[in-house]
């Protein structure tokens, strides 16, 4: 194997799940998708002002529910809330810690306002995660995670791009479902 071997491996593991799955299972995903509650109390993405939620995070005209500590069992979320959870919890804050990324958190990240706008954000952090772990090369994955990565620190990074890419297809997939049971909804 060359030095790249893992390096491009892992890389092309979430890359084949992204452009099979994940990319054309969010084909037209529409404004009604992306807010729509599947159940009463649903944690969302909303206009500033309008939540209920305990926390409300979010820098612009739009916000992300939370609560802590969160509640038991939670609230079941949208597309958009999980978006924003990808798209911030998963991405951006390890691109702001390892790759150069603007720092950026729950509280201060810019929530999309409609769901092309989520789509570029989410398109946005995945290039730039899968690039940054690109240059890291084989020897690379080897090295800590560091501070940034708390409980993971001493782990090697190869166990952080492990984590996110789990996260990634796990949440993905629940969009797919929110996406399908939406379908369903309407017929």
């Amino acid at each position: 194997m060359s030095d790249q071997s893992w390096n491009r491996l892992l890389r092309d593991q979430m890359n084949r799940h992204w452009d099979h799955q994940v990319r054309r299972g969010l084909e037209g995903l529409t404004d009604e998708e992306y807010f729509w509650e599947p159940s009463p109390g649903s944690w969302n993405v909303r206009s500033r002002g309008s939540s209920t939620a305990p926390v409300q995070g979010g820098s612009g005209a739009m916000t992300i529910d939370f609560a802590y500590p969160e509640p038991s069992p939670p609230p079941l979320t949208t597309i958009a809330w999980r978006f924003g959870h990808v798209i911030v919890g998963c991405l951006a804050l390890r691109n702001a810690a390892h790759f150069g990324r603007a720092a950026t958190d729950y509280s201060t990240f810019d929530y999309a306002p409609d769901a092309a706008t989520a789509l570029r954000q989410l398109d946005t952090e995945y290039a730039t995660w899968l690039a940054g772990v690109e240059s890291w090369g084989e020897d690379g994955l080897l090295a800590p995670c560091g501070p940034a990565e708390e409980g993971l620190a001493d782990a090697p990074r190869a166990a952080l791009v492990l984590q996110i890419h789990r996260e990634l297809i796990h949440h993905l997939a629940e969009v797919s479902l929110l996406r399908d049971l939406f379908r369903t909804k309407k017929a």
